[in-house]
């Protein structure tokens, strides 16, 4: 780990947590009043139907199914700052009926198709509110590193084992003009990644949008972007013939063939949707997310299910 990163390290958010943040519970522009929390319980499970490379060529190789068990607890400090910790267990295994094409190497943890699981990366966040009302404003700075030295090369693994450090800034307005029931955020967060090779940068940026409607008091739906830009990593090219980057792209030296799995330069567009409903103690929701284009990224399909329990320390000022 560069010194940099030893400096500033921090949070998980491969695919598997970039979609765990996508639930209905999840309103991260405005926060919780002073000595309330969650603790939130998630399942989530990814179908990687294929790679897509440079040019939009989907290469059907390498498929794989995930899941995750997530647990989360967040409580609010005061009623501006509230403090989050996580941590997902990931269980992970290649379907694939065709090996990878060379130079990629076959693991023998991919090979036997069966269930890889851990836990993955230890995460906590920060938020602090400046805005609360209509419009909201939140800033947070996320923290978080793996939990052990755990595999992380070919498919059937649980995630990148890099640590990282996520700033990002979510924006919220309700919509009371058009409908007191309508609402939309979005958030921008950039991500500082331990670099597994120094001269490669591996930093991320990330974006969402989400509209939301309450139909009743306890259930409401929403919709939602999302898109990821890697600054740096590297590109596994096109093996489309006369292709300007042809196959294995920079993927060229022993070195970078060892760190591919996780230094790929994954940019990618998500649309999905969800709902959540209230019970007196409890809230549930759910979640569907399909990858519809990008680089160097999987092709596929996600799905959520959780639930949240809400609780009270002390009353809100």
């Amino acid at each position: 780990m560069t010194e940099p990163i030893r400096a500033v390290a921090a949070l998980l958010p491969t695919l598997l947590l970039i979609l765990l943040t996508a639930t209905a519970a999840a309103a991260q522009a405005w926060v919780l009043p002073k000595g309330a929390g969650t603790v939130t319980f998630l399942h989530q499970r990814l179908f990687n139907t294929g790679h897509r490379r440079i040019g939009g060529f989907l290469a059907e190789v390498g498929q794989s199914t995930n899941m995750a068990f997530y647990v989360e607890g967040e409580y609010a400090l005061t009623d501006r700052l509230s403090v989050a910790a996580g941590i997902p267990f990931v269980s992970s295994k290649l379907t694939a009926t065709r090996p990878p094409p060379p130079p990629i190497p076959v693991f023998a943890w991919d090979a036997c198709h069966c269930w890889q699981s851990s836990f993955q990366d230890f995460g906590i966040t920060a938020r602090y509110n400046l805005m609360n009302g209509t419009f909201a404003m939140t800033p947070s700075v996320s923290f978080g590193t793996p939990s052990h030295g755990y595999e992380y090369r070919g498919e059937a693994v649980v995630g990148r084992n890099l640590t990282e450090v996520r700033f990002a800034l979510d924006l919220g307005r309700r919509l009371d003009a058009i409908s007191p029931s309508l609402s939309v955020q979005g958030q921008y967060s950039y991500a500082v990644v331990e670099r597994p090779i120094d001269d490669i940068p591996n930093n991320r940026s990330n974006a969402r949008a989400q509209a939301a409607y309450a139909w009743a008091a306890k259930l409401s739906t929403y919709g939602f972007v999302s898109w990821q830009r890697t600054h740096g990593g590297l590109t596994f090219g096109s093996p489309v013939p006369g292709s300007p980057d042809p196959f294995p792209g920079e993927v060229n030296t022993p070195e970078r063939l060892e760190q591919h799995d996780r230094m790929m330069r994954d940019n990618y567009w998500h649309v999905g949707g969800g709902a959540s409903f209230g019970f007196e103690k409890f809230d549930v929701f759910g979640s569907y997310t399909e990858y519809v284009a990008g680089t160097d990224t999987h092709a596929g399909r996600g799905f959520t299910l959780g639930i949240s329990f809400p609780f009270q320390l002390g009353g809100s000022r």
